[in-house]
């Protein structure tokens, strides 16, 4: 949740998700566009607090708690479309491992490379989606273009942690797998019971992890805190007013909107964590951003 379809993930798999919020009920006379622009900014701060998480908990500790604070949440919101079919059950435990797969290595990345960094290598993930299936003659153009602007990422003034581009890599091919895995989540399944199933499982995966990396540390207030802050940044806002903003805009549009996110994320990392990009790697996002504008808009309908 792809035309870049990154709106499709949200539009195409879960209709109804979050209509029920209070926080719904107040954002019905907000701008569609700021709308998205402030579920970007929530994720991006969001992911700038869970880095700040790491030193207590680490990166797997930080994942635990973020997927077991949204999945109660919505656990609790969705508790009367939980029953889901033996039909439907298989997509929904592979959507559960994906999302706790998809977390962890990009937690791992962010606590080894800038949050900019991070979530533009992270993009190729849906950009890779919205590609794969497309027999326009500019689309190798755009695959190239952000080729090029992740090489540019690289150049940094010191040394690459590979390890963390590695981890970004490895996000974005998740990502691709969780936009397919959405769509069929959403046709198998009504309201987001399919989701809160699914993150919750996503939750019981991850704890072992964390649990052996944080231990006691999960337990102590502040980091319980910071958890749920983080949740409610990176899952509940977001997922509320992109669905808001998606019922008043085409998807196309909402997709370019959505492909600032890299720069967002870079700015995010520069203002709250003091993370320094040069200008090759500002480059770089740019080639990533215009990659996916790009596809986005030579989409065909």
């Amino acid at each position: 949740m792809v035309a870049i379809d990154v709106g499709g993930r949200w539009k195409s798999s879960l209709p109804l998700l979050f209509s029920r919020l209070p926080i719904r009920q107040g954002i019905g006379g907000v701008p569609p566009t700021m709308l998205v622009m402030t579920g970007i900014v929530s994720v991006q701060l969001g992911a700038a607090l869970a880095t700040r998480l790491f030193a207590a908990t680490g990166p797997a500790g930080a994942v635990s708690l973020r997927l077991f604070f949204a999945g109660l949440v919505l656990l609790v919101f969705w508790r009367s479309a939980l029953r889901v079919g033996r039909h439907a059950l298989p997509a929904v435990l592979g959507f559960g491992v994906v999302l706790a797969l998809m977390n962890l290595c990009f937690y791992e990345a962010i606590d080894r490379i800038p949050l900019g960094m991070a979530v533009t290598i992270e993009f190729l993930g849906p950009l890779g989606v919205a590609l794969a299936g497309s027999r326009r003659w500019i689309d190798p153009a755009w695959a190239v273009l952000a080729g090029g602007g992740v090489l540019l990422l690289t150049r940094t003034d010191g040394p690459v942690a590979w390890t963390g581009v590695a981890f970004a890599l490895a996000t974005a091919v998740l990502w691709a797998a969780y936009i397919l895995l959405s769509a069929k989540v959403g046709e198998r399944t009504s309201g987001g019971g399919g989701l809160a199933l699914a993150m919750a499982f996503g939750g019981l995966l991850a704890a072992p992890v964390g649990i052996a990396e944080a231990g006691s540390a999960l337990l102590q207030p502040m980091a319980l805190l910071a958890g749920f802050g983080v949740a409610l940044l990176s899952s509940v806002l977001p997922y509320s007013v992109e669905l808001e903003a998606l019922r008043r805009i085409p998807p196309r549009v909402f997709g370019v909107l959505m492909s600032l996110e890299p720069a967002v994320g870079a700015v995010a990392g520069f203002v709250v964590l003091g993370q320094f990009m040069n200008l090759s790697q500002w480059g770089g996002i740019a080639c990533v951003v215009a990659a996916s504008i790009g596809a986005t808009r030579s989409a065909k309908s």
